[in-house]
Formats: C-alpha cells, structure tokens, sequence
C-alpha cells in the first residue's frame, strides 16, 4: 500500500498522522531480520528508527503533557534514547544492531500505544506543545530518509543483492548541457526568519557578502565522474586535501559507493545499469572537492548556494512521494535527486542560541568536523526542505544521497 507525503496545506494534525502512516509503510517489505541489521556504526537498523520516532513524542511530549501517561516499556528508553545526553545513559549507536528484542512486532505495538496517546494530547496542547509536534514531525521526516538510506546499505552488504522494492526505468535522457548560473553579490540575507517552522540551526537571519560568482545548472553526472576516474582522479594526490588523501589511501576507495566493477551500481531496486545522465550519488565532501579541483572550479558556499535557490520550488524535483524504492533521476532541479555538497563548514549562524533543555541537543551539539549539505535528495520526503535548510554531515560520508553542483568565480 502507498501513503502519500503530506503536503504543506495540511492542517498539523494530519501531518502528523500521514507521517506516522509513512514510517510504517516504509518498514512493510521488510522481515524482522532485516529491520535489526546494522550494517555500519553510521547506520541504524530499521526497527530502531521506528522506536525513536516514538521514543522522541514520548520524551518531549507526552511525558508531560499528557496526564496519567505511562511509558510502553519504562527500560525502553535505554534502548531508543540517540544522544541527548540529559535524557540520561544509552545504548552505544554501533550496538543497536544487537537488538534481536524487541521484535519488529513489538516496535510496531510501541508505536501504535505513542499513536493513541498522541490522538489524545492533541486536544489539551498549548502553543507550545503543538510547536514540539512541529518539531517531531520534521524529525521523522529526517529519519524517513535515513530509513532508506541505511535499508540500502544493509541491502548492498549482502551478497545476494537483495531488492528493497521495485522502481520504474527512468526515461531515455540525452546529456543536459551544464550551464552557469549568474549568483547574486554584495550584501545579502540569509538563513530563517521570523514565521513558519524551521531548525534552530537555521536561525537567526543574517547579512554575508558575496563576490561575483556562478552556479552550475545541473549536477554532475555520471559519466562525467566516470570522466574523473579514467583520468587517474583518485590517484592523483594533489588533488585531495590532506586528510582526504588519507582517507582515500586507507579506504581504498576508487569510486563512488556502490558502484560495481561491470558498470553497475546497487540500488534500493537491486542491481541497476548506471544511468550516465543521473547526478552521480553517495560521494563525500572529500571527493567533491576533489572533483570540483579538477574540473578546475569550486564547491559553492552555503550562501551562494541559498541565495540561489530562492528562485527554486523546494517541493519540487525528484524527491520522496510514497514508500518504496527511490533513486536519483536525469534533471536540473535544484532540490530533489542528491543533496550537494558546500564548502561551508556546518558552524552556528550569528547570533545562533540553541533551546534550552535536552530538546536544545538536536543541532548545536554537532557544530564541529560538519559539512553543509543544501537541497534535498530522491529520499528528502516532499515538503520536508527549503532554501534555508542545513543539512550536515562529516566530511568522509557518502551512505546519503549526496551529490556535487559545481561553482566558479565570475
């Protein structure tokens, strides 16, 4: 069965409810073996996140909001705390594999007891309250992806090459020509303002100066990296910034994740030819760089990149509609397909101040060895990101939808 997205129009109430409805949904194909694999620290097994979702309302809303409510499993929290310190001791992240119990039958109880009890305070919240609804939606809608993405580095570890679902042929596309994009210079704004929700890490707004300077109208493709590679690019030192070089050498990486030896690559649908004309996918910052330094241009700045996509429908492009597989298509859109790479370090905005509580741990706490992301990927659920939107990860990461748009100096 195919759930739909909720859309922005919505009243919260059924936002909430449409993205409780995907995150089980998505879970559907998969048995319980394959919902308790880990196939890496960075990746949590389904069922966990299907638990912390649940753990997040049941910690941040209904313990104290909703009278008389009682936890599913008071030793659970132990299990589905991530990392908010001040909620108290926790599962090591790389032992979450280790979770045989709960089945993913129980996990599913767990979430319909939070779904009742969530049905229940929504009635006697305060603006508060609805504000942290807000808040734990876009928080699912984060683990949604991540959901996918690390059901596909389960899958790709297995040497049976197993499908997580079906997904159509993208269309025969010729090669999109790249073209520049003029950038705005000067004195500009950026981050959130006032009105409509968003991450504290994005707030507050603020002016930067920009030179003169373009962006690339597309991502890079394929067959471009492929170009990357005959020409000896993960063996060419200079290159590669200091601690890529190294990472390179020890991870004898050669070529993006999950690309095979034949000219295939694993996807959430199984082994797929690769498409040539598709932005190329699951590369680190490390290889962006190095990318962008031999095509003889740049990564864009974070701001350059923002100020751009003010003129970009942040609901559209390629992004996550429904459960089931998804993979990054042959098209210019500056969100969906891969999330792109900056060279802006993922640091606080002047003026950043982080909300008190455990519930402030969610952006601040990971301001150090980051790398801003902007856009949104075929895994972004619909409706999830905007211009404003700081995704972050460390510089050695390629398990995610990310990609490169290229930038240059005018």
């Amino acid at each position: 069965m195919n759930v739909a997205l909720p859309v922005r129009e919505a009243s919260i109430e059924e936002r909430l409810r449409a993205t409780r409805a995907l995150t089980l949904a998505l879970a559907r194909p998969l048995s319980d073996a394959e919902a308790t694999v880990q196939p890496m620290p960075d990746a949590s097994p389904a069922k966990w996140h299907l638990a912390h979702t649940s753990w997040f309302y049941e910690t941040f809303l209904l313990r104290d909001r909703l009278a008389g409510y009682r936890p599913f499993d008071e030793r659970w929290a132990f299990l589905f705390n991530s990392y908010y310190e001040g909620e108290g001791a926790r599962l090591a992240r790389d032992r979450r594999g280790m979770l045989a119990r709960p089945t993913l039958d129980e996990v599913r109880s767990y979430r319909a007891h939070v779904d009742e009890a969530l049905e229940r305070v929504m009635p006697r919240l305060d603006a508060r309250g609805w504000e942290i609804v807000e808040l734990g939606i876009n928080h699912e809608q984060q683990h949604q992806e991540l959901f996918l993405t690390d059901i596909l580095a389960t899958f790709a570890a297995n040497p049976l090459e197993p499908a997580y679902g079906s997904a159509p042929m993208p269309p025969r596309a010729s090669d999109l020509p790249l073209d520049w994009l003029a950038g705005s210079a000067g004195a500009v704004e950026i981050g959130a303002a006032g009105g409509g929700f968003a991450f504290d890490c994005e707030r507050p707004r603020h002016t930067v100066w920009l030179q003169p300077h373009a962006i690339a109208s597309r991502a890079v493709t394929n067959a471009e990296w492929q170009a990357f590679i005959d020409d000896g690019g993960y063996r060419t030192p200079t290159l590669w910034l200091s601690d890529g070089w190294d990472w390179v050498r020890r991870e004898r990486v050669t070529a993006p994740l999950y690309w095979l030896d034949d000219g295939d690559s694993f996807t959430l649908a199984g082994r797929r030819a690769l498409d040539p004309h598709a932005p190329v996918a699951h590369v680190s910052y490390f290889e962006a760089d190095a990318f962008a330094r031999w095509a003889g241009v740049r990564l864009p700045t974070e701001a350059e990149w923002e100020v751009l996509a003010r003129s970009a429908d942040a609901a559209g492009g390629n992004q996550l509609d429904e459960a089931g597989a998804v993979m990054p298509m042959p098209g210019g859109a500056l969100f969906g397909d891969v999330w792109c790479w900056t060279g802006s370090a993922f640091l606080a905005h002047p003026g950043f101040r982080p909300e008190e509580g455990s519930i402030g741990e969610y952006n601040g706490k990971f301001m150090s060895g980051q790398m801003v992301l902007k856009g949104a990927s075929c895994a972004t659920p619909r409706g999830h990101s905007r211009v404003t939107y700081r995704n972050f990860f460390p510089p050695s990461a390629r398990w995610q939808f990310t990609g490169v748009r290229l930038a240059r100096d005018s």
